[in-house]
């Protein structure tokens, strides 16, 4: 029983290839370069008259779901790097971060995915309006 038991409690422990494995601060990254890109383009779309106040609330959600999910993924790696929170070895914690890594990846990419195609938006509509306004001009129509 006490050598299953040190097996066990061995599985606890955090060792040093899983606490300095490259991707724990890749995933560090990844969140801060989250809040920060979301901060920078929230205040961007927020602001900007070609949004309607739905849309912006839909902006606000989305980001709000993303941050809540990337911080989901902060409290796995925190499991999984803690020793005595989880039974596994190296190899599952290991593959663990890598999954932590491919999702919080996801997310960075969705949201520059995001961000484009809503700026892209912006400047359609932007677009749309000036067309608009000097084709009335032309042909001398109020608005």
């Amino acid at each position: 029983f006490s050598i299953h038991q040190i097996f066990l409690d061995g599985l606890y422990a955090v060792s040093p290839i899983v606490r300095d494995y490259r991707r724990i601060p890749e995933i560090i990254r990844y969140q801060k370069f989250l809040g920060k890109e979301y901060k920078r383009a929230f205040e961007r779309f927020r602001n900007d008259t070609n949004l309607t106040v739905r849309e912006v609330r839909y902006i606000a959600n989305v980001y709000s779901y993303l941050v809540k999910q990337s911080l989901r993924n902060l409290d796995e790696l925190l499991m999984v790097i803690t020793a005595s929170r989880l039974r596994m070895s190296d190899e599952e914690r290991l593959q663990a971060i890598d999954n932590i890594f491919y999702s919080m990846e996801e997310k960075v990419a969705f949201l520059i995915h995001f961000n484009n195609s809503t700026g892209a938006l912006i400047v359609q509509r932007a677009k749309s309006k000036r067309d608009i306004n000097t084709t009335r001009k032309l042909y001398e129509l109020t608005p």
